[in-house]
């Protein structure tokens, strides 16, 4: 049996580079796997303009137009932004199989926390945010993103991010007041199975909106959640016992590859 290959999509203020470990035992286990970068993620600290007025779509767009070019539909492995863009492709029918790792909820999920909903407020303090790149902010990765890794290594991590889409960011906090509705996935066009697992101890996405997420699927999604885990489970300690598991609940679907369909116009 050939094995689908597997994409690997990065979430925010990151770059392909954030997979680098997570990918190898995937590998080591036959699969081809990918790790695409996002539209001007590979631009340093000093990324173009554009940047900041790109959008969700625009990523899912770049996304699938990288995957009508692999010649066969892949297992998407989505963390955090890139578990949102995991589930807006999958609803595209791009996917075999996907896998979000402390995914961002999609347009019309209520945030569960008073602590997303204070995030999404803070951004104003920015002025015009969605139209203007972000910047990374240590203070805050490093309390809630990173906040399980050692210094040494939350330093090292912090050191590698990049500046984000402002526009992306308010299509996914603020999708009440997105008209165009960029980061909507309908349901029932997701027809893959879903494996969505959130860290117990994650604020930015935390347990009860990840199970949000899982709940809009109707039995096509697997929950899971790791105890004393944050937001950073591609990289935390114990993130090979979960590529592992991962690897099982992928054994276990026994999937063949399929050919990929061609991009849309």
């Amino acid at each position: 049996m050939k094995r689908p290959p597997i994409v690997m999509i990065h979430g925010a203020f990151c770059g392909a580079w954030a997979f680098a470990d997570f990918a190898r035992p995937f590998a080591k286990a036959g699969y081809a796997v990918h790790r695409p970068g996002l539209r001007h993620h590979d631009c340093g600290s000093r990324p173009p303009a554009a940047l900041g007025r790109t959008s969700l779509v625009d990523y899912a767009n770049d996304l699938e137009s990288f995957i009508a070019g692999l010649g066969a539909a892949p297992i998407l492995v989505g963390h955090s932004l890139g578990g949102l863009l995991a589930q807006m492709l999958a609803a595209r029918g791009r996917a075999r199989a996907a896998i979000l790792l402390a995914p961002s909820a999609p347009w019309g999920v209520l945030p569960t926390t008073l602590f997303e909903v204070a995030s999404a407020q803070a951004l104003y303090l920015a002025g015009d945010f969605w139209n203007r790149t972000l910047e990374p902010q240590y203070v805050i990765a490093a309390a809630n993103s990173l906040d399980r890794l050692s210094e040494e290594k939350r330093r090292a991590v912090y050191a590698r991010f990049v500046p984000e889409s402002g526009l992306a960011t308010f299509e996914i906090m603020h999708w009440a007041l997105d008209f165009k509705r960029a980061a909507f996935v309908k349901p029932r066009d997701v027809v893959c199975p879903l494996l969505c697992i959130a860290g117990g101890e994650d604020r930015i996405n935390p347990p009860s909106t990840v199970r949000a997420v899982a709940a809009r699927y109707e039995g096509r999604a697997r929950y899971e959640e790791l105890p004393g885990k944050s937001h950073w489970l591609i990289g935390e300690d114990g993130w090979e016992k979960l590529a592992a598991s991962i690897l099982v609940w992928l054994d276990n679907l026994r999937l063949e590859e399929e050919p990929a369909r061609g991009a849309r116009a």
